[in-house]
């Protein structure tokens, strides 16, 4: 919480700054006064300041780290029920999946119209990969970021889909296997897709790709926005709360009434985002696969 030391403003900047591992340029005067060596140096940034100015260097270690460690937890989960599943009736943590697993085998039936083996895990993968990294939001604010500065780690940012770099770099894999589907399926007619589109004459080639690219384009950059957007204001909230009662302004509402009526209403975002991500990514490869 916002403490004797921290301001409140400073306190949110502290919880929004992700660790940062990345290359400051030869000669640039680092938070303590010192330069940085001809060359430069890969340091990690004390606080935006430093992560802006490594520029494309900069690696979100905690976002990755996080983001990498929840895809182990979900392959490392399901890979134990596969496992133990049988022709039995299930119970327990192999039920729920096998509800997770139906339902999402359900979705695919229902949105995706071609004939690919690849999509309904690939669904699988992106439901639940996404719900975990979410579900980070629901743990309290303070509780990691606290350890870590003992273990003598300054920044901390624990939900990996409130960094546009997750998001943007999902979305982007989304739109690769658009393209390759897209090339392989309809071949050359995917090009006369794109220059024929919606206006069928030659001179309307330019209109029309210009039109079918910015379309094309949008679909990631959509799909990125809209959950770190909904996530980033999820733990913006969080934050606040935390930092309104840390400020001893908790005679304003019961303690803790307001975190936990947050915490409840999230859970629906949480899942609601993982779903919207996996059927709008199932919807566009159905479209990539569409050849008329």
């Amino acid at each position: 919480m916002a403490g004797d030391n921290q301001t409140v403003s400073e306190y949110i900047v502290h919880h929004l700054t992700n660790l940062t591992y990345g290359k400051l340029p030869g000669g640039y005067e680092r938070y303590d006064g010192s330069v940085v060596a001809d060359g430069g140096a890969w340091v990690m940034a004390h606080g935006g300041a430093e992560a802006a100015d490594m520029g494309f260097t900069a690696v979100h270690v905690d976002s990755m780290a996080w983001s990498i460690g929840l895809g182990v937890l979900f392959s490392a989960l399901f890979f134990r029920v596969a496992r133990k599943a049988s022709s039995g009736v299930p119970s327990g943590f192999v039920n729920a999946v096998e509800m997770i697993v139906q339902f999402i085998d359900n979705t695919v039936r229902d949105t995706f119209h071609g004939r690919n083996p690849l999509i309904a895990p690939l669904a699988l993968t992106i439901f639940v990969w996404i719900f975990l990294m979410n579900l980070m939001d629901l743990v309290p604010v303070d509780i990691v970021p606290e350890l870590m500065m003992l273990l003598g780690v300054e920044y901390q940012k624990i939900v990996p889909s409130t960094d546009p770099n997750i998001t943007f770099g999902l979305s982007i894999g989304v739109l690769i296997l658009i393209l390759f589907y897209s090339i392989k399926v309809k071949g050359f007619g995917f090009a006369k897709e794109l220059a024929l589109n919606p206006f069928n004459h030659p001179v309307f080639i330019p209109v029309n790709l210009f039109m079918e690219i910015v379309g094309l384009l949008a679909k990631p950059f959509s799909l990125a926005l809209r959950l770190f957007g909904n996530m980033y204001a999820g733990e913006m909230i969080f934050i606040l709360i935390a930092a309104l009662f840390g400020a001893g302004m908790a005679w304003m509402v019961p303690a803790g009434i307001l975190q936990i009526g947050w915490a409840i209403f999230h859970i629906l975002v949480i899942t609601l985002q993982a779903f919207i991500f996996m059927v709008l990514t199932i919807v566009y490869l159905s479209m990539a696969h569409e050849d008329h």
